[in-house]
């Protein structure tokens, strides 16, 4: 009986005969009215099942129910009553989303096979919880790292994105958060079709001929393609579909969280990108606010409170041919005559590369280069 069960009734003895009745079947706790029952789930929990009476003095129980559902969207809510009215009941499903709705007076033959019922549906709830959370993102999450790996200018930006989208899918209040950790991570699995020459100069701020924007501008379709053959991704889907789409030009026809998720990977990549080319954080955020109708300004607003500091920094060992801008060498980077390249911890910038190139085909690099990565 590890998964508990909360019963919330402003009557003290049905509490107590719910208790006596149940408590050998089910992990039963007791909260005499809402606010109660809000401080026991928030120390006390967590909880798999809440059974609410409707008619309790200060909050009643459709106004906890829906808390519950905010709060605590995985415990399962089921309702306690004796005004057995349609429009109550109504209320109770569209508002409360409860499981079960049950008229007093309720039966231990009633009420048991309900429990059980509602724990079921609790394991249901959390076992795919646990299988978007931890199977598919941990599977996804290893994809992109393999990716990153294999051509880190095409891939390495969804990573780095990824603090950033996060933060904002917080601020924005968007749930669940997995699927913007997704979308963030394969939002540039379309860039796999595309030139080198196309993304060097897009990662490094160089104007691109119509025929290239042309070229880049389907990456997103390209990626969904890929991304829509998996089940339970449908919203990432959309998301990385709408990637460059500029705020002003979003329908009223996409859902809401789905047009956020876009602005946001928007927002997140146009901010990384011009990171990785050493301007400042005001710099970047004051280019992005005079272009009116590009980016979502609530969004804008809050990148604002981003600080520089709060950039996250990651060592790792890479091949020379993955090296991007942005990076910074976390140790000397020598030739293999012993000439000294870069210094530790300079900047490497696109021209940097390029001068390079002739001298790492007839020379020669040590490799791998231990360099460090930073994202927001």
């Amino acid at each position: 009986m590890t998964e508990k069960v909360l019963f919330v009734d402003d009557e003290p003895q049905l509490l107590q005969a719910v208790k006596r009745q149940l408590r050998k079947r089910f992990n039963i706790s007791l909260a005499e009215g809402g606010e109660e029952a809000l401080e026991i789930l928030k120390t006390k929990g967590p909880f798999a099942v809440i059974v609410s009476d409707m008619r309790m003095p200060g909050m009643d129980g459709l106004a906890l129910l829906t808390q519950v559902k905010n709060l605590y969207p995985d415990v399962v809510r089921m309702m306690l009553t004796g005004n057995a009215d349609q429009e109550t009941a109504a209320d109770a499903v569209n508002k409360g989303q409860v499981f079960r709705f049950l008229t007093k007076p309720c039966s231990t033959a009633v009420m048991a096979p309900a429990l059980a019922l509602a724990l079921r549906h609790h394991k249901l709830i959390t076992a795919e919880k646990e299988l978007l959370d931890e199977t598919l993102k941990g599977a996804i999450g290893v994809m992109a790292e393999l990716l990153t790996l294999a051509n880190a200018t095409a891939f390495s930006l969804g990573p780095r994105i990824k603090p950033m989208v996060l933060k904002l899918a917080a601020e924005m209040d968007l749930a669940p958060t997995w699927q913007y950790e997704v979308s963030a991570c394969m939002s540039q699995l379309g860039c796999i079709t595309l030139p080198g020459e196309i993304l060097r100069k897009v990662h490094s701020g160089e104007e691109l001929s119509e025929e290239e924007w042309e070229s880049y501008n389907k990456h997103p379709s390209t990626a969904a393609r890929m991304i829509s053959q998996i089940p339970r991704l449908e919203k990432v889907t959309e998301i990385i579909l709408n990637q460059l789409t500029e705020y002003q030009a979003y329908s009223e026809e996409i859902e809401e969280d789905v047009a956020l998720g876009g602005q946001i990977l928007k927002v997140a990549m146009d901010y990384e990108l011009m990171r990785q080319r050493d301007l400042t954080h005001e710099r970047v955020l004051g280019k992005m606010r005079r272009q009116q109708g590009v980016y979502n300004p609530d969004l804008l607003d809050c990148v604002a409170k981003l600080k520089p500091s709060e950039r996250q920094v990651e060592v790792k060992n890479v091949q020379f041919k993955n090296v991007i801008a942005g990076m910074v060498a976390d140790e000397d980077v020598m030739a293999k005559n012993g000439t000294l390249l870069i210094p530790k911890d300079q900047k490497i910038t696109w021209s940097t590369i390029e001068s390079l190139k002739n001298f790492v085909k007839h020379v020669g690099i040590e490799e791998p280069i231990r360099v460090r990565t930073y994202s927001t």
